[in-house]
């Protein structure tokens, strides 16, 4: 298929939620690359409502009879775009037929309905459904995060051997240490739709109790991120492909993790426990124990993080990629003039970074 053939149509993007035509194509296309459950029309719809500011547009690209990409682009300053990106969706609001290489994508959006764009980014692109191309003349990539990954094959028993010893010995004594205090554990595996609300309540109250508390980003059924959680997870569920996975000691939570579920991969959303537990680690014994119940069954094949990849992630996994962002210019001069602006922007963030010499008498 050329890329040269595609003709778009600019829409609000509330006309993915308002016809039902175009949600259906978004799911076929999510479907055709990558199949996954945050990127779904219904995902991609409660976020525009729970972080949009309105100004969001629809392009959709056909070529011959067929719709064969979709964008929900946002502008983002004096004639720039950039794919919806809202912080709870770890990649950009796009889907394509397969084999549609994104850098041409982004550049048939430019010269055709983006005519005063000057600059488009696609950003947090993951390099398993798009593969990551040399910089063009006009186009430029940079890295966003490292994310790692498991692969579910094989034994427990042979992945926990490939652990490190440390993780082994510490959580081995941090379970004799509860049960010689008669502490019952637990984990629950909640999937029902009525389960969503006070799990996601519960989930709110323990992330509240951390950090998040005080930057106001913790989940609360008052505000728009756990509105956002409620529709996303109570629609995953009807699917059957919500899976919250709730840890306790004598019944209290300690820690919590939200994830999808959809053809044998299971996306970890968001991860919380208990802070003011000192002397054990919660989402450690929840973790292992989750990893259990993967390997002891048949319907999990791979866990995808899709955070930055932390120091307590390379505990459980030695895999890792980078996702990145792709910014395509609408001259080559352009892209000449930002990348020596971002150079010398560094230049001078790292000569401010450098301690003031001191005077020596």
């Amino acid at each position: 298929m050329s890329i040269a053939t595609i003709r778009w149509t600019q829409l609000p993007a509330s006309a993915l939620k308002m016809a039902s035509d175009w949600a259906q194509h978004w799911d076929r296309l999510n479907a055709q690359r990558g199949d996954l459950p945050f990127l779904g029309a219904y995902a991609i719809t409660s976020a525009l409502e729970a972080f949009g500011t309105g100004q969001e547009r629809l392009l959709c690209g056909h070529a011959g009879g067929d719709l064969v990409a979709m964008f929900l682009l946002a502008p983002c300053g004096l004639a720039r775009w950039q794919t919806f990106q809202p912080s709870q969706i770890p990649l950009g609001a796009w889907v394509a037929a397969p084999g549609l290489a994104i850098e041409q994508l982004a550049r048939s959006l430019i010269k055709g309905p983006l005519r005063t764009c000057l600059a488009l980014s696609i950003t947090q692109l993951d390099p398993r459904f798009s593969p990551r191309a040399p910089d063009t003349a006009a186009g430029a990539s940079g890295d966003y995060i490292e994310t790692g990954w498991i692969d579910i094959d094989g034994s427990f028993q042979a992945y926990w051997e490939a652990r490190g010893k440390n993780l082994r010995q510490n959580l081995r004594k941090q379970r004799n240490k509860l049960a010689a205090e008669g502490v019952a554990l637990e984990m629950r595996v909640l999937q029902a739709v009525g389960d969503v609300a006070p799990a996601l309540a519960r989930y709110g109250r323990l992330e509240s109790s951390g950090w998040k508390a005080s930057q106001g980003t913790a989940i609360h059924p008052d505000n728009q991120q756990g509105r956002f959680y409620q529709a996303l997870f109570e629609h995953a569920a009807r699917q059957g492909e919500a899976l919250i996975y709730e840890y306790t000691f004598d019944g209290k939570p300690v820690a919590m993790d939200l994830c999808l579920l959809r053809q044998g991969q299971l996306i970890v959303l968001k991860t919380t426990y208990d802070e003011a537990i000192k002397s054990f680690s919660p989402a450690f014994l929840l973790r292992e124990e989750e990893l259990q119940h993967y390997f002891s069954g048949q319907q999990i094949k791979r866990i995808e993080y899709y955070g930055r990849l932390m120091e307590w992630h390379t505990r459980w996994t030695d895999q890792k990629r980078t996702l990145y962002h792709l910014t395509c210019y609408r001259y080559g001069w352009l892209k000449s003039l930002a990348t020596k602006y971002r150079q010398r922007l560094a230049a001078r963030q790292s000569a401010a970074a450098q301690p003031v010499p001191t005077e020596v008498s």
